[in-house]
């Protein structure tokens, strides 16, 4: 998962540390996000099988590749930085979370998980060395990370028990309700948002189900939605929320877009 040194996950308890692509074809996502993305690749301590993603010099996202069956899923998914990961897991569990993998060991660098929420919607939680230069809402991507779920209130109240924000511990998160919403924050900056809409977690559509939205920045919009088009992927009509909610008003600065192999995110327009 994080292929390099740096701080530990409890320098940044319980805040997003990190984005994870799994891909079928790693060659020709590469292909893909350096298009739309302006992203180039290097290699990461994983092996052949994972690379990460960097923007301007800043890494931005590692892209695995994994086997080609109908079961493993091709998306994004967002790591949050634990102390302990099996006491994560636990956590998980008493909530009324699905732990689906792991935890397992990444030598030397840490420990990682894959859960669902109470809603379905996917994330992760890792344990170990972190990419220092990592942050939400740097210039270089990612610029937001949003749970869509049913309650942002009870969504924030499982998220809060496992990940321990806002309990007081050095290096934790803060957490305040807004807008009817839940922002959590990392020394004051906002790295993302958990927010309330009409999700349906057996919906046929994707982006009426429960799940963290991922936003990237990129320096033009129509250059970044042309090479979505000519590199195998498809701009979704009806935004964020499926067009079932009602705009935000700031459509023509960010696009939903589903890369080859339908993993779903947003490019947003810098500004």
């Amino acid at each position: 998962m994080v292929p390099v040194s740096g701080p530990t996950t409890g320098d940044v308890m319980g805040a997003p540390c990190w984005l994870n692509l799994s891909a079928h074809d790693l060659e020709a996502a590469q292909r893909f996000y350096g298009a739309v993305l302006g992203w180039t690749f290097r290699r990461g301590a994983l092996g052949d099988a994972y690379v990460v993603g960097d923007r301007d010099g800043v890494p931005v996202g590692g892209i695995t590749a994994v086997a080609v069956e109908p079961a493993v899923p091709v998306a994004w998914t967002v790591f949050f930085a634990v102390e302990d990961a099996d006491a994560a897991v636990a956590r998980i569990r008493e909530r009324g979370g699905t732990v689906g993998v792991g935890p397992m060991a990444y030598p030397p660098r840490g420990r990682a998980a894959l859960a669902t929420d109470l809603e379905g919607a996917v994330f992760g939680v890792w344990e170990g060395r972190l990419i220092s230069r990592w942050h939400v809402g740097e210039r270089q991507a990612p610029a937001w990370l949003e749970l869509h779920t049913r309650n942002a209130f009870d969504a924030a109240v499982f998220y809060g028990g496992v990940l321990r924000w806002a309990d007081g511990s050095p290096g934790g998160s803060e957490v305040s309700y807004e807008h009817d919403g839940v922002v959590l924050r990392r020394d004051g900056e906002p790295v993302a948002r958990l927010d309330s809409g009409p999700v349906e977690s057996a919906s046929s559509r994707p982006q009426l189900r429960p799940r963290w939205l991922v936003r990237f920045r990129v320096r033009d919009l129509a250059a970044a939605r042309a090479a979505v088009e000519a590199h195998g992927g498809s701009v979704v009509p009806g935004g964020e929320w499926a067009g079932v909610r009602p705009s935000e008003g700031d459509e023509e600065r960010r696009v939903v877009v589903r890369d080859p192999e339908g993993a779903l995110f947003t490019v947003e327009e810098e500004g």
